[in-house]
């Protein structure tokens, strides 16, 4: 098996190519042509995850683009990096410049809808679409779910991360993420659990973990921040999710302005089992 998760990421590799935005060398994959689509990518994921909507996305005409946040998949992992929300949003906006993008339309998911809505806030005018999939936003009442809370603690976090070895990581992550288990062979899931302790055994994503910004400013920023955007909205949301909840859901309508989300048969990772149902909805706006 580890042949093959070698094998994997290789593919993954050679799909995309190597970039550096503000000093950090990292990884991007793009398909399509037409006009941008930006997928910001969560925890403990990279762009590994978006490589089944990609192609989705290039069949309707759209330039899908996935690139690693620091400290996860391919992109470096700088011991003196701000990790926090905010210093990867600075990062991303790099990245965005780097790569040529001047308006794009924006996909976040997970700790990349924090992460996607600081850059929209700060570069409305860039944005020309945003799609936000199981995200968080209602910061002080987010409460991270039981696989991620050891990882905020330390000494406990750097123990829970050494004992994810492919088999129960597969067994979690089929559990809490994946409503299709067929979708997914258990070759990607141990993709996704390499690429994350990939070079530095995971330190640099225990770190995110441990600098989420939930404080009552922080939801101030977002709320007030999105609040009358120029540019049309969408949620998407796998309504099984057992690690980001309907209350969550409800705040990022609240905070987008919309009124109806379009609820999928999914868990967490809806990319995985769902991109052509993704694809449909972030195109319906694009």
């Amino acid at each position: 098996m580890r042949q093959e998760v070698s094998e994997v990421i290789a593919r993954h590799e050679a799909a995309g190519q190597r970039f550096e935005a503000a000093g950090v060398q990292s990884f991007v994959r793009e398909e399509g042509d037409g006009a941008p689509v930006v997928l910001m990518h969560g925890v403990p994921v990279s762009s590994f995850i978006y490589r089944r909507l990609l192609p989705q996305l290039a069949a309707r005409g759209l330039r899908g683009v996935a690139f690693d946040l620091p400290g996860l998949g391919l992109a470096e992992r700088p011991e003196d990096f701000d990790y926090s929300w905010s210093g990867l949003a600075r990062w991303a906006g790099a990245a965005i410049d780097e790569l040529g993008i001047e308006r794009c339309h924006l996909v976040v998911h997970d700790i990349g809808g924090p992460v996607g809505f600081e850059w929209a806030i700060r570069n409305p005018q860039r944005v020309l679409s945003l799609t936000a999939l199981n995200s968080m936003i209602d910061v002080t009442a987010f409460h991270r779910p039981w696989p991620m809370q050891p990882f905020s603690i330390r000494g406990v976090g750097e123990v829970w991360l050494r004992s994810m070895l492919p088999l129960p990581y597969r067994q979690a992550y089929y559990l809490t993420s994946i409503q299709d288990r067929a979708a997914v062979p258990a070759v990607e899931v141990d993709a996704h659990l390499a690429l994350l302790k990939r070079v530095d055994g995971g330190r640099a994503f225990l770190k995110i973990m441990r600098r989420f910004e939930l404080t009552s400013e922080k939801k101030r920023f977002f709320f007030e921040g999105l609040a009358g955007h120029p540019y049309p909205a969408r949620v998407v949301w796998g309504e099984r999710d057992r690690m980001i909840g309907p209350d969550q859901r409800q705040a990022v309508m609240q905070a987008l302005g919309v009124g109806n989300a379009t609820l999928l048969p999914a868990k967490h990772f809806l990319q995985e089992d769902h991109p052509s149902e993704v694809a449909d909805a972030i195109a319906s706006i694009a």
